[in-house]
């Protein structure tokens, strides 16, 4: 005789807003950073190192932008949405961790 025990339900509550909500502050974040990145490459005058970073800068913006798009549609979706895929995680690292170091490389030229 096998005991059958009910898998209890999980109320997920207010997190999956929070996370969309954190994704959204992200997003702006980087918005800021990407304006400010252009800003700083125009300041001076223009030149061409400035401006391919300035524009790499948009490129990642760009990049981190579809991939916090989908992530906040897929949590959305569904009050109990899958998983952050190890590819997306990782690529949003490498995008946030890129855009960073083109902050730097402006500041530096």
């Amino acid at each position: 005789m096998s005991a059958s025990v009910a898998e209890p339900v999980r109320d997920p509550g207010l997190q999956p807003e929070r996370t969309r909500l954190a994704w959204r502050r992200t997003t702006l974040a980087g918005t800021v950073a990407a304006v400010l990145a252009v800003k700083t490459a125009l300041h001076g005058g223009v030149s061409v190192a400035g401006g391919l970073v300035s524009a790499l800068c948009c490129g990642l913006w760009l990049g981190f932008l579809a991939l916090a798009h989908r992530r906040i549609r897929d949590l959305a979706s569904s009050p109990r949405p899958a998983a952050l895929a190890p590819r997306h995680a990782t690529a949003t690292v490498l995008i946030t961790v890129a855009l960073a170091a083109c902050g730097a490389a402006l500041l530096l030229f």
